[in-house]
Parts: structure tokens; C-alpha cells; sequence
């Protein structure tokens, strides 16, 4: 029987995804291997029946540059009792299934590392390679190399952003953005930094104080406050969605909105409008203020994950999909790959990256402390500073409340 490698796509898609799916295809099935991709992730894994089809070599050049992902997704995450008494190894068995190839985000990493160690205590002579993707950009890849997908979310976000900023100028507005990223702010960083918005909130900012609701608020406002004091009565504010993952449950109470709760325990926040919500607590805090401003919420979320991948991604994801067969091809099992700024093709061991208390992988985040960073905060950004505080009474009895630094203790 011809020798035979899985492929399977976990949590929620990412642009690159069909292109790390095609190269992985069309590069082992030129080595004369059969490739089978799995439907609804892990969860043919734990299924005596998956939802599987052979992928063919003009099926992947006919997918690779595509937004979106051929083979379905899905956030299943096996349990312990999933593991002991639904492990499918017939699957691999019957179809001489010699790697498992999967990918996703820190959740499938998380289970892919699982499973690779569960094989290897069970002796099962199968290869495991996971490819790391996310529109987060928080898994922690070295050398601050992206994770796949992240790059052509931005670009995506920012031509939606844009827009925004142009709405703001033109109609003398103010728009609050909330943009995706469950713990770290990357990805709402790099669109309002790219979009030169004059105020960007996300998780790592708090990284001295605790993240309260009426801090986000205020920080909005402070930048209200700095524009009207340059003449200019438009402005857009960028919030991470994140900030929600670091509240307290008190201050998620103040924010009125009760979340449900996925498999792996995080708050679904795409069921609810994070712009809206912000907004709702701005407009709240103005009126108390007696500050004439009209702000407009926006979403940036959904609309950036399936979008067709840019040409940073086409390569990059080529890359990774070809570095699947290196490493596949040198015994290497139990990692990721990983493809240097250079395009070097190495393993990054999942069991190195891994909490040694939990088995999870920790997320990267924005290095506060970055030039990269800094320079945003001190130069685009607008907010009321010492200087501003004698003009600023104009509009608020102590303008000391809306400084910047002193609202997050800088």
C-alpha cells in the first residue's frame, strides 16, 4: 500500500490557509506519497467514521491561493477519556498514514503536542508536524517571526480602517474600532498604527495596572480632549478585544455583557459587538462629561479571517508547507516548523514552547518595551499630557484623570 500522510486544519481560519494545505499536498504527493486531508479538525481523530477525501495534485493548485479553508474546520478539543477510548488508529493503520500533518493557532498546537506525546507513549510509528497559524500573531515564534495569516489580516483590516479614518475626517465624527486578538494586541496594534489612528488599547498596555473598564474609556477620551485642543474634532480610537480576557468578572459586570464560553474555556467574544459596547461606554462618559462628540462603532473580526492571502503569505506559507516534508523527511517529529526571517527550515519543538504546569502553549505578546512600539505611542498617538492640563479644563475639571501615562501608570 502506498504510504500515506493526514492533514487537518483546527480552530478558525486564517488567510494561507489552502496555501499551506496545497504545498503540503502537491509537495508529497510529487514524493509519491497519497495525501488525505481530514474535515472538522481533531475530531476525525476521536471518529470511527471521519470525513475524509483524498487530495489530488490539481486540487491543491486549484486551492492554494485561496481565502478560506478547503478542509473544513473545527474547534474540537479531545478529552483525556477521547484519548483512551476514541483514538482512531485504525485510521492509520488502514491507510499507512506514516505523518499527521496539522494546522492552526495555540489550541491545535496545544492538542497536536497532546497527541504527539500520546503516540509516542503508545510506540505508534507516525510522524507528527504542526504549522502554526493565527491572525493573532501570538504564538511565540523566535526572531519576532510572524505566525501565518497575520501579515495579510492586517492588510485587510487596515484598507477597512482606512476607510474609517476617511469617514472620521469627512464627516467630523469619532469612530471606537474593535479589532480580534484574544490576549495579545498585535493584530490591533498593527492596524491602527498603520492606519495612524490617534488612540490604540490593548492588554500589554496595562502591563503596570490593573484594566479597568473606566481606564479604556478614559484613555478614549483623553485622545478626544488632545484633538479638540489641536482643532481637530474627529479622531478614530483602536481597542483590542483582548482587554475583555484581562478584566476581573467585577469589571466585566460593569460592562453589562454576560459571554458564553467555548470548549477550551474562552470567552466567545465574536457573538458580541466589542465596538459596540466600547462605544456604549464612551457615549456614556461623554454625556456625563458634557462633551459634544458623535462616535460610531465598527468591527474589524470576521471580516479579515478568510480573506485571499497577500504575497507575504502566498511565500511565506509556501515555505512552511515545503518545510513540512524537510523536517518530515530528516525524522523529525513532535514540533513545528519553522522558517527563519532568512527561509531557513527548522523544527521548534512544541514540548520546549510548552508551560511545564499546564501543557499549554503561552501566547506572545506586544513587547512594550520595543522601539517598534514606543515610537507610535510617542509620536502618532495623541493624548492629554502636563502640558494640556490649563487648556484641557475647558473641558474637564481635572484633566490629570485623563493623562495618558498617569491612566496607565507609566
Amino acid at each position: 500500500m502506498k504510504e500515506a500522510i493526514a492533514i487537518l486544519t483546527g480552530g478558525g481560519p486564517a488567510p494561507g490557509m489552502n496555501t499551506v494545505v496545497g504545498s503540503v499536498a502537491k509537495t508529497f504527493i510529487e514524493k509519491g506519497y497519497r495525501v488525505i486531508g481530514l474535515h472538522a479538525g481533531y475530531s476525525g481523530l476521536f471518529n470511527p467514521n471521519p470525513r475524509m477525501e483524498d487530495l489530488s495534485y490539481a486540487l491543491a493548485d486549484s486551492i492554494f491561493n485561496q481565502g478560506g479553508s478547503y478542509l473544513q474546520m473545527s474547534r474540537f478539543k479531545p478529552t483525556d477519556k477521547d484519548f483512551e477510548e476514541n483514538f482512531n488508529l485504525s485510521f492509520f493503520v488502514d491507510n499507512n498514514v506514516k505523518l499527521l500533518v496539522t494546522v492552526g493557532g495555540d489550541d491545535t498546537a496545544s492538542t497536536a503536542n497532546r497527541i504527539a506525546k500520546f503516540l509516542e507513549s503508545k510506540k505508534y510509528p507516525i510522524a507528527n508536524i504542526h504549522v502554526p497559524k493565527t491572525i493573532d500573531n501570538d504564538l511565540p515564534l523566535p526572531q519576532g517571526t510572524p505566525t501565518f495569516g497575520y501579515q495579510s489580516a492586517k492588510a485587510a483590516g487596515s484598507v477597512i480602517g482606512r476607510a474609517v479614518y476617511c469617514d472620521a475626517r469627512t464627516s467630523g465624527n469619532w469612530f471606537v474600532v474593535a479589532a480580534m486578538g484574544r490576549s495579545a494586541g498585535h493584530l490591533a496594534f498593527g492596524i491602527g498604527s498603520a492606519c495612524h489612528y490617534p488612540m490604540i488599547v490593548i492588554p500589554e498596555m496595562f502591563n503596570k495596572t490593573e484594566i479597568t473598564v473606566e481606564k479604556i474609556v478614559n484613555l478614549v477620551v483623553s485622545a478626544i480632549i488632545k484633538r479638540k485642543l489641536m482643532g481637530m474634532d474627529y479622531g478614530v480610537a483602536m481597542i483590542s478585544e483582548g482587554v475583555f480576557h484581562s478584566l476581573s468578572n467585577e469589571e466585566i459586570k460593569k460592562s453589562g455583557v454576560t459571554f458564553s464560553y467555548d470548549e477550551h474555556g474562552h470567552p466567545e467574544l465574536g457573538k458580541v459587538s466589542k465596538a459596540h459596547i466600547f462605544n456604549e461606554m464612551l457615549e456614556k462618559k461623554l454625556k456625563e462629561l458634557g462633551i459634544k462628540v458623535k462616535s460610531r462603532p465598527v468591527e474589524i473580526g470576521y471580516e479579515v479571517r478568510c480573506q485571499d492571502p497577500i504575497a507575504y503569505d502566498l511565500v511565506y506559507c509556501s515555505q512552511l508547507g515545503m518545510g513540512v516534508y524537510k523536517l518530515f523527511n530528516e525524522g523529525k517529529t513532535g514540533c513545528m516548523v519553522y522558517v527563519s526571517p532568512e527561509g531557513n527550515v527548522s523544527p521548534l519543538y512544541l514540548k520546549d514552547l510548552q508551560d511545564p504546569a499546564t501543557g499549554k502553549i503561552p501566547p506572545r505578546l506586544v513587547d512594550m518595551n520595543s522601539d517598534k512600539i514606543k515610537q507610535v505611542i510617542d509620536n502618532l498617538l495623541s493624548y492629554v499630557t502636563p502640558a494640556d492640563y490649563q487648556a484641557a479644563k475647558k473641558y474637564v475639571a481635572d484633566p490629570e484623570e485623563y493623562d495618558f501615562r498617569k491612566i496607565l501608570n507609566w
